[in-house]
């Protein structure tokens, strides 16, 4: 029986919940719907264990972490009617570069430490990468902040022999690669592209963050896309919403002799979901790559990320 991959995460909100209550789940049932890979490098979705986890609301530290994922102001809805202690007690991040040897010190039975704090907060992002390298754990930066994208960090990552997997996930079903997917099929069919646009409602306190700190957000999805002909409109913060997201995308092009094609489309989702169905690949895939050796960024992980090294800042 293949070891389980140990996993450390920092913060505790709706897509914490999400995939702890989806590894759950999957572990007890077995079913494979809404899975996209049931294996990652020889480890299934219930191979996958939360052993430490970080976080700065009074609400939640110092709580079992099967409390604290359902602690407000989480919102994503309940999946597992009953889940047992998780023996894990969640504890305070860090409030400063002074703490980085106490939560390093807090990580080290962990393999990959993935950072699923709110976007928006680069040097956060960046101290969490330095806990992963003095824990000897690999990093996966989930976020729109630039971590994996810094030259610097990706070669101290390599040369631990640790991988360093970001920045920015592509949700498993959401605008962007819904997005993508409509302008990439507009290309082959040889439809010219004279403008699009995207607009996103949301009722997670992670969108209230990103309607008040959108500039790494806003240029990850521009990445994502690869386009400058898509307009974004701001992020809408609708707390009636819940854990649900809701996305409205507007594509015009020409078409033979210059006629006109227009398409609209209305998506509806649970954004923490999405956010679960890549991270559970994201977290296999570092754990794998961590126990053969590999250090560095993964390339196999550029099609579940908006904004891999290379794209822009």
């Amino acid at each position: 029986m293949i070891d389980r991959a140990r996993v450390a995460v920092v913060g505790v909100g709706n897509n914490t919940s999400a995939l702890v209550q989806g590894i759950s789940y999957y572990r007890r049932t077995g079913s494979r719907v809404g899975i996209s890979r049931p294996e990652v490098a020889g480890i299934g979705v219930g191979d996958v264990e939360v052993v430490a986890a970080f976080a700065l609301s009074a609400g939640k530290v110092g709580r079992d972490l099967h409390e604290a994922i359902f602690a407000a102001p989480n919102n994503f809805p309940r999946i597992e009617a009953a889940l047992d202690p998780s023996g894990v007690t969640v504890q305070r991040g860090l409030t400063g570069d002074d703490e980085i040897d106490r939560v390093a010190a807090a990580v080290r039975d962990a393999e990959v430490l993935l950072y699923s704090a709110p976007s928006g907060r680069p040097a956060i992002a960046r101290s969490y990468a330095e806990v992963a390298l003095a824990a000897g754990a690999a990093f996966v930066n989930t976020t729109s902040d630039p971590v994996a994208r810094d030259p610097e960090l990706l070669r101290r990552f390599e040369a631990a022999g640790l991988p360093l997997i970001g920045d920015d996930l592509t949700s498993q079903f959401g605008t962007s690669v819904v997005h993508h997917t409509l302008l990439r099929l507009l290309a082959e069919r040889g439809l010219t592209l004279t403008s699009s646009y995207q607009v996103n409602l949301g009722g997670t306190e992670d969108f209230r963050n990103l309607v008040e700190n959108p500039d790494t957000k806003h240029r990850s999805k521009v990445n994502a896309l690869g386009s400058d002909q898509v307009q974004i409109a701001p992020l809408g913060f609708m707390p009636h919403l819940g854990s649900q997201k809701i996305a409205h995308l507007n594509l015009e092009a020409r078409g033979w002799a210059g006629t006109e094609v227009s398409l609209d489309v209305r998506l509806k989702v649970h954004d923490p979901s999405g956010a679960a169905g890549v991270n559970i690949d994201l977290v296999r895939l570092a754990a794998g790559a961590a126990r053969a050796g590999r250090g560095g960024y993964l390339a196999e992980a550029a099609t579940m990320l908006k904004s891999p090294p290379g794209t822009a800042i």
